[in-house]
């Protein structure tokens, strides 16, 4: 299995490193950037350890100090002493439409790279390797996707997890049903006062939205993972420049070993990185 996903992981890389544009593209957002003295840098709130807001209303979280480098970055290669960042804040259901529309030049949260995406938008290389598990109640008797026959899950409508889960529990005849939502704090919700038994996320976004909050509950995550989930930035499609310009940023973090505290910051607690993980650092370290 292992092996199988570090040849993903190889395959991801040489898409992302492919020219993807026609010549006429090159300079696009680069040169609107250095025109206006500023990038437009896009979180959503609720993903947390990866992209949240602060009591002070800061984006914060792993994709974002991610983006905080991209920037710095682009802001070197350009020459510039000083680049501004607006942060704008987006939602699962508009994130895609907002790149499409470069309301904003890179996203910065929990996005999966899929073809289908990538028909819309362009994708940085992989940040992070995640699994879809559901979260439930620590005293239900649930441990594999199997044991949700005839029980409901909530997921967000729209996303890659809702898909693959529809397609695991039609492929393995499992009849439950899906409950569409618009956030995890609002899954969370329903799974605390029993509306639903589960809820469907990204194993590590799960743990974040846990942990930060208030309700007290004790919950468990499944045994299994029913899909690979890899992270990536969004970028505007057919801007390969740009996107050169993102990965030469990406490529130096994981070579220099600078992304190990960016990681420990926000993803320590829950231990080293993954066997994968690590692989996808160490592949992805371009040299210049």
């Amino acid at each position: 299995m292992i092996g199988r996903k570090l040849l993903f992981i190889a395959l991801l890389l040489g898409s992302a490193l492919s020219p993807a544009a026609p010549a006429s593209a090159q300079t696009g957002t680069l040169e609107r950037i250095r025109n206006q003295g500023m990038i437009k840098l896009g979180y959503i709130d609720g993903a947390a350890p990866f992209s949240y807001t602060d009591p002070n209303g800061e984006p914060q979280g792993y994709s974002v100090d991610l983006c905080r480098a991209v920037a710095d970055g682009i802001r070197e290669q350009l020459k510039r002493k000083s680049l501004k960042t607006l942060w704008v804040k987006l939602t699962i259901q508009n994130r895609i439409d907002a790149v499409r529309r470069r309301q904003v030049d890179v996203e910065c949260s929990t996005t999966t790279w899929t073809l289908g995406r990538q028909a819309l938008v362009d994708f940085s290389l992989v940040t992070f390797v995640d699994g879809a598990s559901i979260l439930a109640k620590a005293t239900t008797d649930v441990s594999r996707l199997a044991d949700y026959k005839g029980r409901r899950i909530a997921v967000i409508s729209g996303t890659t997890t809702e898909k693959v889960l529809r397609e695991a529990l039609g492929r393995r005849l499992i009849n439950a049903e899906v409950v569409p939502i618009k956030t995890r704090d609002e899954g969370l919700a329903l799974l605390t006062q029993g509306q639903v038994d589960g809820l469907a996320s990204d194993r590590t976004t799960l743990i974040g939205v846990v942990a930060r909050s208030a309700g007290g509950g004790v919950y468990k995550l499944l045994d299994e993972d029913f899909s690979i989930e890899p992270y990536a930035l969004m970028l505007p499609r057919g801007d390969h420049d740009f996107r050169l310009g993102v990965n030469r940023v990406l490529a130096r973090l994981y070579r220099t070993g600078e992304i190990r505290p960016i990681y420990d910051r926000w993803l320590g607690p829950l231990g080293p990185p993954s066997l994968l993980l690590s692989a996808g650092y160490f592949i992805q370290g371009l040299s210049e």
